[in-house]
């Protein structure tokens, strides 16, 4: 069953849910907690701040949040990392996508449940499932970023910590 703890972390672990429709979501990550402060910033090509992003630049935007620096080019991106199974995804892996019919043009961050993170030229920020027949059928590849331990730190849920007095 459900297990509720009354706190901030628990709140934000109920609004990350909601928004990404992740049923059964107990917990949340660190970069859970930044996609969710991102999802509906507007859609804007070349941007790079929450006021606009394109994909590449809300890519490059989160992973900041963390001290990676990435480029702003999806096509450059898929070239960082190692390439990974699409059936061996993880949270915070880069999934890349043909939407120009010219080779990699749309970038993605893997958040879990067959689901991205991405800015969409028609909605802004949002989650979408790799399943959408749209990507379904754009899908390239996915490449991995994070080395384990930075993985362990950032995108699996940790226990409560005190780590800034809020």
């Amino acid at each position: 069953m459900k297990k509720l703890a009354i706190s901030v972390m628990a709140l934000l672990a109920i609004v990350t849910a909601f928004t990404t429709a992740g049923a059964g979501a107990a917990a949340e990550s660190k970069l859970d907690a930044v996609i969710a402060e991102l999802l509906g910033s507007p859609y804007k090509y070349g941007g790079t701040t929450p006021k606009g992003f394109d994909c590449s630049g809300f890519t490059a935007y989160v992973f900041a949040k963390f001290g990676i620096d990435l480029p702003h080019n999806s096509a450059s991106m898929a070239k960082e990392g190692v390439k990974v199974a699409k059936e061996d995804l993880r949270k915070g892996d880069l999934v890349f996508f043909n939407t120009s019919g010219k080779g990699i043009s749309h970038v993605g961050i893997y958040v879990g449940d067959g689901k991205f993170a991405h800015a969409s030229s028609s909605k802004g920020v949002v989650i979408t499932p790799l399943s959408d027949k749209y990507y379904a059928n754009r899908y390239v590849t996915a490449r991995r970023i994070l080395s384990d331990s930075v993985y362990e730190k950032i995108a699996v849920a940790q226990p409560e910590e005190e780590e800034s007095a809020e």
